[in-house]
């Protein structure tokens, strides 16, 4: 038997200790991957209505070129489905099927000549209501710069909205008071958003309504996660902060 010692092997040097993330770190990276998630595989149903008297045609062809942004904001991460619905001339209150993409949308609203009447506001909310009783609808924008009617109609039917989960997303050109204070009170009560409607600040605009777009697919979830300028102030005017 041999007196000779076998060598004995070298120690590894022990592995570099990786930093730990904090709790907050780990918490706020699951948030955002559900939010990513839950917008990635997102779809809505989002009505855009609009006042279609005489003194809307300026408005009216600003929001024709502005509505693709709502279709852009979601682009291949989802689907909205967007329905035109339009009032104008003596009682004459219409809405078209939903679309799926810009240009169906754009020849739509084309097609569409400004006509001298009264608002019917409360048409397009009890249409509202209506809709979302068949199928899901996610959010409402109205763009208009006048309220003719009962303003209690409109209240109470914005409540039903707000109860049925429809939010009313207001945007009011010019600055009529009255109107003002209606449209504020339809945000309200359907848990919306009031908002200028601006045509010197289309870019402002353009933003707001790719935000509304991501809400009505994805909530307030996607909203956070995408983080754009028209995201936090859309989320600002959600949780009472711009009105």
């Amino acid at each position: 038997m041999s007196d000779k010692k076998q060598p004995v092997p070298a120690k590894a040097s022990p592995a570099p200790v990786k930093p730990h993330s904090n709790a907050g770190e780990i918490d706020a990276f699951v948030r955002q991957a559900r939010a990513l998630a839950a917008f990635a595989t997102g779809s809505g149903r989002l009505i855009l209505a609009l006042d279609a008297t005489m003194s809307r045609q300026p408005t009216w062809d600003l929001a024709t070129k502005l509505q693709g942004e709502m279709f852009d904001a979601v682009g291949k991460a989802g689907t909205l489905g967007v329905q035109l619905v339009y009032f104008r001339g003596l009682g004459e209150c219409r809405s078209s099927a939903f679309v799926a993409d810009t240009n169906a949308l754009k020849q739509l609203m084309t097609r569409i000549d400004c006509r001298a009447g009264h608002t019917q506001i409360s048409k397009v909310l009890a249409h509202a209501l209506k809709e979302t009783a068949t199928a899901k609808v996610n959010a409402l924008v109205y763009i208009g710069d006048a309220m003719e009617e009962d303003i209690d109609d409109l209240a109470q039917k914005a409540g039903s909205l707000g109860l049925h989960g429809v939010p009313v997303f207001v945007f009011q050109e010019g600055h009529d008071s009255g109107a003002e204070k209606a449209f504020k009170e339809i945000a309200r009560l359907s848990k919306g958003a009031w908002f200028r409607f601006d045509r010197r600040a289309a870019a402002t605009l353009a933003g707001l309504l790719s935000a509304v777009a991501v809400y009505a697919t994805g909530g307030l979830k996607a909203l956070e996660a995408r983080d754009r300028p028209g995201d936090r102030l859309l989320i600002e005017h959600l949780r009472g902060g711009g009105n």
